[in-house]
């Protein structure tokens, strides 16, 4: 969906207007893919605006950015304040947040040490990532031709702009093919996560999700979903998943911040279960809303604006 222009982006420790927000075309970033971000949603809740476990996302953040040998030129805090003075200063009730963090502009040589490291917020109004009738009614999905890294390659624990290429195969093949998103295998042939999501399986009432050496991102709202299962007294396995497992699963969602908890219909157009988004799935989805919309939060995931 086309990005809503808002008044200001924060640049380097300065709120600047929206179309002054610009980078050099000879940005290391541009050519090389060095970059580092995140997404984060804020929501309207009874309260006001909330960001969700925005403390958790901005230390993956800083966790990107030093397995790349890079440093980020503020501290946590200095950028989880920037977020939400982005938040304020374009009065957003419900927003999507991404910091960014890349190599600028200096040399145009594969080493990125000589680039400066430049930090950007922007904030815009986002509604449901994958179409409005995903969240209640499920989505259809595919198997993509295209694995993630192989170990040791690129490191897939990082949310780097330049891994996001791989990601741009899948969705393309995926929505060309008729689907809305897909699903990748890592390099062993077993289950990994879709584009830009972490995926989920329900099987005999266990809930089943791919572990981290799957070649997978370690989602904020993947480790908070598997919270919530356990709080509401679910198995809940982290396990290398088979393929085929996908076609004989009783449920399957995806998780993240943009998908939040989306059900899914059909793999390679076999259904899951009877077609229908789960009730366990439904269950979880609606106990992460009462948290994000509600602002029924026990476990102090919102930072309210």
């Amino acid at each position: 969906m086309p990005v809503q222009k808002v008044d200001k982006i924060w640049m380097n420790g300065t709120l600047v207007n929206w179309d002054d927000a610009k980078i050099h075309v000879l940005s290391h970033v541009v050519h090389y893919g060095t970059s580092w971000f995140e997404g984060i949603r804020c929501y309207e809740t009874p309260k006001g605006p909330a960001v969700f476990r925005l403390d958790r996302h901005i230390r993956r953040l800083f966790d990107s950015v030093k397995i790349y040998r890079t440093e980020i030129p503020y501290t946590e805090k200095q950028i989880t304040e920037a977020c939400l003075e982005t938040v304020r200063a374009n009065r957003m009730r419900a927003c999507y947040i991404r910091p960014i963090v890349y190599r600028g502009y200096g040399d145009v040589g594969v080493n990125p040490l000589p680039c400066p490291v430049d930090v950007a917020i922007a904030v815009w109004e986002w509604g449901t990532y994958l179409g409005p009738e995903a969240l209640t009614e499920g989505i259809d999905v595919c198997v993509s031709t295209w694995n993630r890294p192989a170990p040791n390659t690129l490191p897939t624990m990082a949310k780097a702009g330049g891994n996001y290429i791989l990601s741009q195969l899948m969705k393309v093949e995926a929505l060309q093919a008729g689907f809305k998103e897909a699903i990748a295998l890592d390099v062993n042939g077993q289950v990994s996560e879709g584009s830009g999501e972490n995926l989920f399986a329900v099987k005999d009432g266990v809930i089943l999700t791919p572990w981290l050496a799957s070649s997978l991102l370690p989602g904020i709202t993947r480790v908070s979903v598997l919270q919530i299962a356990r709080e509401l007294g679910y198995e809940v396995r982290e396990v290398t998943m088979p393929r085929e497992l996908l076609y004989v699963a009783d449920e399957l969602f995806f998780t993240g911040t943009a998908a939040e908890v989306t059900p899914i219909r059909s793999v390679d157009r076999q259904k899951v279960g009877d077609g229908k988004p789960g009730p366990l799935t439904m269950k979880l989805q609606a106990a992460f809303f009462d948290i994000v919309k509600n602002g029924k939060d026990p476990h102090g995931w919102l930072k309210y604006v």
